[in-house]
């Protein structure tokens, strides 16, 4: 699927969130972490190179720019997507963290993904660590590692959720 077809599916589903899981790459192999972003301008130079790699996948060009910035402003579910991404990051850090070492918490960034625009919902991109980083590579290889970090990013959405609508007993 392209990056625009995936988020026209969660658009025509109707879905409540949309979630893009990604493999972060880096040419210093030393480049570590887990980080989310949501869309909007690029926060750092780091944010920048990301969504650089990520966009080249698509056949849009940098001079959609306008476009996107258009769409950003119309669209965006800027604060939602916030707290979901914090919420999601922090479940991943921590949960993370309780069996692996060396985990690295790069953050929540902002930057302008394809892949996140036009979405109607709130949407994050989780990069989840590092295929370029030797350790992490061959985590991500291992079945476990990767259901750790579904079930952490699970963990961050149920708690997005239930900030979000609150049971009332």
């Amino acid at each position: 699927l392209t990056l625009e077809e995936r988020t026209a599916i969660a658009n025509t589903q109707r879905a409540d969130l949309f979630i893009s899981m990604h493999c972060n790459a880096a040419k210093s192999k030393k480049l570590s972490g887990i980080e989310t972003y949501i869309l909007n301008l690029a926060t750092d130079k780091q944010a920048i190179a990301v969504a650089a790699r990520e966009n080249a996948t698509s056949e849009k060009n940098i001079s959609d720019l306008a476009y996107i910035l258009n769409d950003l402003m119309k669209h965006a579910k800027i604060e939602e997507s916030t707290r979901l991404a914090n919420d999601v990051q922090k479940a991943m850090i921590t949960g993370m963290k309780k069996k692996y070492s060396q985990i690295r918490d790069l953050g929540v960034k902002q930057a302008p993904f394809y892949v996140l625009l036009g979405a109607r919902m709130p949407a994050i991109l989780i990069e989840a660590s590092f295929i370029s980083n030797k350790t992490e590579c061959k985590r991500l290889m291992t079945r476990s590692y990767r259901n750790d970090i579904c079930s952490a990013i699970a963990d961050g959405i149920e708690k997005y959720i239930n900030a979000t609508n609150p049971k009332h007993i």
